[in-house]
């Protein structure tokens, strides 16, 4: 197993092909993905032919990827995945935090404590200067776990969504922690 970081109930490791079937259970739970298509079923070519190899890109100012399979460390469920990623591919100034995780996760602090691990190896191991997060407005769980992991909201933004879903009349947001203020309250 290609284990990037552990915590004290994560192991987030390295995505692989096996990982197929992971990632449609969660992205066809119509809850998960609520505020990203509005709960729209994921086909299985969309999973092997989009989402996965997005999972499974390199980015050479990391010397890694961007993306990783979260899971629980005691017994090895699957629970989701977490975003670390640059937003320049040979840069790893900028990272863009996200984090996608099963219903049985959610309420438990797992998001929290992956997000808080990751920037913590990003300011301290790769290099990173800034992390940034968006979500919609009306999602104040994804908001609520940004803010727990130390990020702090930026800015209210609008965006042509090529289909709307439900809330995204109300807009985008984005939150962010720059490495000299995380030093600052580490």
């Amino acid at each position: 197993m290609n284990t990037f970081l552990e915590t004290q109930r994560l192991v987030l490791r390295g995505f692989t092909e096996a990982d197929a079937d992971h990632l449609l259970a969660l992205d066809n739970d119509p809850d998960v993905m609520r505020f990203i298509n509005g709960g729209r079923p994921t086909s299985r070519e969309a999973i092997q032919t989009q989402t996965l190899p997005r999972l499974l890109h390199d980015y050479p100012c990391f010397g890694t990827r961007g993306y990783w399979a979260a899971e629980e460390k005691s017994t090895g469920l699957f629970l989701g995945w977490f975003e670390f990623r640059p937003l320049d591919d040979h840069n790893p100034a900028v990272v863009e935090l996200g984090y996608r995780l099963n219903k049985a996760a959610w309420g438990r602090g797992y998001a929290t404590e992956g997000s808080r691990a990751l920037i913590h190896k990003g300011f301290t191991v790769l290099g990173v200067e800034r992390v940034t997060a968006n979500t919609m407005a009306v999602n104040t769980g994804s908001r609520r776990v940004m803010e727990k992991a130390g990020l702090t909201f930026l800015r209210s933004f609008t965006e042509e969504w090529p289909e709307a879903i439900e809330g995204s009349e109300h807009g985008e947001v984005e939150y962010e922690l720059t490495r000299a203020k995380w030093v600052q309250y580490a």
